[in-house]
């Protein structure tokens, strides 16, 4: 890690604590939508969304983030795995919170709101109260809990019946994994590891509320909210205009250019193993244990954590948590053992399954995931074929 990652870093987390006020803001206050654009690190895909109060004949210029967590908490990994983390509420100043963005050259947008002095100190006091120690700590999750969801909950919350979200988006049918890959670079190991990790359940199809998990899409639904009949956004601003440069990677480090290497080479030692009626049991070894690793974290994901978005996950079908027997199996031992050719039936009869789950969209696969199924149809074809024509024909 660099001096300046790690400095941003720091400056993200560390919040320095603030006493929380109980004085009224005065006429002059100004409360908004802070969103900020995306960065370079997975962690920043998404951007970023906050509330911003300003009061200047109280010296106030306060950001209240809800997108911290604390790094110290017991058996942080652990709860981070396990969807057990909490993330919390946090205020600092608001140019410590721009200086991050200045670091890392994203674009910084503010909307302010137009509300009355009354309801400003209404929404100040829910986040005062938010922000005691005994109240700052929420259950995050991606889909459903997050900084960019609190926006608009807390508004509802304060606001009430005066808040009007209007349905903008009656033309749009996205589902939440469209809507996450928006902010992704196709073939880029982000894009095909949330697509792996991420389960049925996020192929379902997102409503106009649901679509503001993403900070960008808060900043939308604010354009057509309105407050007692009128637009809730007063005016906005743009503070940072940052372009984030490079985003993409050299296609030499892409997921395609391995996955297709690995397609070739299982290609290319399958027709010498068929030419030579022999077996290369280190490719074997290899392609059971990568499957029934990537199987098991799955399954994990999917029933040992939290993690509502990981659920369902049909990526199963074809990397297959029992693979890690097999794999052990041709590690051990030279021969194949005799229950092999059925267990391969049942695999290939798994990797058939999984081509309608995609074409009916009971789960939408990575594009990358096609390479996969090749490379594992035919490996394990040949497996079949040899265990039955070769291995099973007397001496």
């Amino acid at each position: 890690m660099t001096l300046k990652q790690l400095f941003t870093l720091l400056t993200f987390l560390f919040v320095i604590p603030l006493r929380p006020q109980a004085d009224p803001l005065s006429d002059k206050a100004v409360i908004s939508v802070i969103t900020c654009g995306p960065g370079t690190e997975l962690y920043s895909s998404f951007g970023h969304s906050a509330f911003r109060v300003q009061d200047r004949d109280r010296d106030i210029d306060w950001i209240y983030n809800y997108g911290t967590f604390n790094f110290n908490t017991p058996n942080f990994y652990g709860k981070f795995a396990q969807g057990k983390l909490l993330y919390s509420l946090s205020k600092q100043r608001f140019e410590n919170f721009l200086y991050t963005y200045e670091l890392e050259n994203r674009w910084v947008k503010e909307q302010i709101l137009d509300i009355s002095p009354r309801e400003q100190n209404e929404v100040f006091d829910f986040l005062e109260n938010n922000y005691k120690p005994q109240n700052r700590d929420y259950k995050y999750d991606f889909l459903l809990e997050n900084c960019s969801t609190k926006i608009p909950e807390v508004l509802q919350r304060v606001l009430e019946e005066d808040i009007v979200f209007t349905n903008y988006l009656q033309d749009s049918s996205k589902t939440f994994r469209d809507l996450i890959q928006e902010n992704l670079i196709a073939n880029s190991w982000s894009s095909f590891g949330i697509d792996l990790a991420l389960g049925a359940v996020i192929d379902r199809q997102a409503d106009y509320k649901q679509y503001m998990f993403l900070p960008e899409y808060v900043f939308f639904q604010l354009q057509h909210t309105r407050i007692k009949d009128k637009p809730i956004v007063l005016r906005e601003r743009t503070i940072l205009n940052y372009h984030l440069q490079n985003r993409g990677n050299y296609f030499t480090a892409s997921p395609l250019f391995w996955l297709g290497l690995l397609f070739l080479f299982t290609a290319t030692i399958t027709y010498i193993d068929f030419r030579n009626e022999v077996r290369s049991r280190v490719l074997d070894v290899i392609l059971f244990l990568l499957t029934g690793l990537a199987g098991c974290l799955m399954v994990f994901l999917w029933f040992f954590t939290d993690h509502t978005a990981t659920a369902q996950n049909l990526n199963v079908l074809w990397a297959f948590p029992l693979n890690l027997v097999p794999a052990y199996y041709l590690l051990r031992y030279k021969g194949l053992p005799n229950w092999l050719p059925l267990y391969l039936t049942f695999l290939l009869i798994l990797l058939l399954i999984a081509v309608p789950v995609w074409a009916l969209g009971i789960q939408i696969y990575s594009p990358l995931v096609a390479v996969l199924l090749i490379t594992l149809g035919l490996r394990f074809g040949f497996l079949l074929y040899h265990t039955r024509k070769i291995e099973s024909s007397p001496l």
